[in-house]
């Protein structure tokens, strides 16, 4: 590519919407633009650098044995109907109908398509396994998008869908996608970490997110320094330790006038915030639940979700408390507490010399004992995983950080079989329902995730594998006869090998030039300037360390092929 001729547009300023590096870089540096929120445009630069992605995603999938197909984006509501997903998925897919009022939706994903390609053209066990995988544009209508690339509507998504005879061999399935996933994101330069996660609305009992550590990610993961255990902390599990013990204290009630938060009644009454029960209200299905967490905790809501065996439940709001006036907002507790369901956290097994809501204005307990003075429906673990807390697995400490998922890999089991009567004949002729896995990869969100992951204040430095070119010539002044004729030849011999290489020809001041060759980002650089002058010497500059080189032209050209080759080999 020749850079005066080239279509990369960059800005001095950042755009004044961008709220994180990687879509305040990708616009300055003329890789990205924005049509309408949360949709963007891929400009040639930000074009090279998907396709070396979707390139390391097809070589990983085709050496695990998936082949590709192209999906429809426009999909039926017959089949969304069949699952059970047209009414559940929500304001998310974009609903529209065509001429003939006919009811589509914009595919978010296309579980229910490729079952339907399957179940209609696969019928005997001879046939299975089967792996299938697309990538291409995906739409979803996020409620708040944002972060650019990160948070978007419509994105470019692998998405992949294993069939196999049996449990165990989705199993295998599944491990061969989660391996692959692993080194597609080793391959794009991210550092990462994949965690236990919740199925969500895709379903399917067992899940894996792939996490890209970074300041600006929207999920949180527990780790353990200790071990291998990793999740997200909508599911994380922690040990508890002992209870808070007593005395055997009767009850006491309190006054404690005007104070409703365990802030307030902890500083009145001089206790730690462990030392109370927390009962919120929740509306389940119509009906007041109580759950009892410490008072230094927080519910999980997807752990209560698998809890409670349904998404139809939220907290009280204004309207609940007073249609059930027998819950005091501020005030309730779980002693003489009467409710459809009370749902009590793990750590409150056996705890004593507790405080709590004495179901009264302006009144609370203290002495209270779990057991003796009321009572837990059932126990289960429903609180949020927290810094420092016990690693489940070695009795390690957990760590707690902010990650981007780029990629996620589900055990379906019969999700969409069954419903969708998705069967094969089994060898004794015996008509079963295929077992199911999906895998995605969020292209263009994983290309935004590397960037999180490789910039600094003055662009981005993007690894080898993925970065739009090899290497970006520089040559300062380039009017001049000799270094112009220099840059041309190393331009040319780096064509001849087929490398992708950007030559910077714009008669523009070597300050201008530098500043674009960092806000691009271009991990090698070779700068033709005085030096060529001298003796004919070229300086290589590594954009990820700020390393520089003094080489001729033919050990600059051996050094990268020397790079290359290693990148090649693994």
């Amino acid at each position: 590519m020749r850079q005066a001729s080239s279509f990369i547009p960059t800005l001095k300023e950042s755009p004044s919407d961008a709220e994180v590096a990687s879509h305040r870089l990708l616009v300055r540096a003329g890789f990205l633009r924005r049509v309408a929120s949360g949709i963007y445009e891929l400009l040639p630069l930000g074009a090279r650098v998907v396709r070396n992605i979707e390139r390391i995603v097809r070589e990983e999938m085709n050496v695990a044995g998936a082949q590709e197909v192209i999906l429809p984006i426009m999909q039926p509501r017959e089949l969304w109907e069949e699952s059970g997903r047209w009414s559940k998925y929500g304001p998310e897919m974009m609903r529209l109908k065509d001429r003939a009022d006919r009811d589509f939706g914009l595919g978010p994903t296309a579980e229910e398509v490729i079952t339907d390609l399957v179940r209609s053209n696969v019928s005997s066990y001879r046939d299975l396994p089967i792996n299938l995988y697309q990538i291409g544009a995906k739409f979803r209508d996020e409620i708040r998008p944002r972060f650019g690339l990160l948070r978007g509507r419509e994105f470019i998504m692998k998405d992949g869908y294993s069939f196999d005879r049996d449990e165990e061999g989705m199993r295998v399935s599944y491990q061969g996608m989660y391996d692959a996933y692993g080194r597609v994101f080793t391959r794009s330069g991210c550092t990462w970490r994949a965690v236990e996660a919740d199925t969500g609305l895709i379903g399917g009992d067992v899940s894996h997110e792939f996490m890209v550590p970074a300041e600006v990610g929207e999920d949180d993961i527990a780790y353990c320094e200790g071990c291998d255990y990793a999740a997200n902390v909508t599911l994380a599990t922690f040990r508890r330790g002992e209870p808070p013990r007593g005395e055997g204290k009767a009850v006491e009630k309190v006054h404690t006038p005007e104070k409703r938060t365990i802030e307030e009644v902890s500083s009145f009454l001089g206790l730690e915030p462990g030392r109370f029960v927390k009962c919120l209200m929740f509306l389940v299905e119509d009906k007041p639940v109580a759950v009892l967490v410490p008072g230094d905790r927080e519910a999980n809501e997807v752990k209560l979700e698998r809890v409670l065996g349904t998404d139809e439940f939220r907290l009280f709001n204004e309207d609940d408390w007073k249609r059930f006036p027998a819950y005091l907002q501020g005030f309730v507790g779980p002693v003489g507490l009467e409710a459809e369901e009370i749902v009590c956290d793990e750590a409150l097994r056996g705890a004593a010399s507790m405080s709590c809501g004495a179901n009264e204005d302006d009144y609370h307990l203290v002495n209270v004992e779990e057991g003796r003075d009321f009572p837990a429906g059932r126990f289960a673990d429903v609180t949020t995983a927290s810094e420092g807390d016990t690693c489940p697995r070695c009795g390690g400490q957990l760590r707690v950080e902010a990650g981007i998922e780029v990629g996620q890999v589900f055990q379906l089991g019969m999700r969409y079989s069954e419903p969708m009567r998705c069967y094969y004949d089994d060898e004794n002729g015996v008509s079963r329902p295929m077992v199911m896995g999906t895998y995605g990869i969020g292209v263009t969100r994983l290309m935004a995730a590397i960037i999180e992951q490789h910039h600094d204040e003055r662009g981005m430095k993007w690894p080898l594998a993925v970065a739009p070119a090899f290497l970006h010539v520089l040559p300062l002044n380039y009017e001049r006869e000799g270094r112009r004729a220099a840059a041309e030849e190393l331009y040319r011999r780096c064509r001849k090998r087929d490398w992708p290489v950007l030559l910077d020809d714009r008669e523009e001041s070597a300050g201008v030039k530098f500043a674009d060759a960092d806000l691009i980002g271009i991990p090698y650089r070779a700068v033709i300037g005085k030096g060529y002058d001298e003796d004919g010497s070229l300086e290589l500059q590594l954009r990820e360390t700020g390393e520089k080189r003094k080489m001729e032209q033919d050990a600059l050209l051996d050094f990268l092929q020397a790079c290359l080759e290693s990148l090649l080999t693994g």
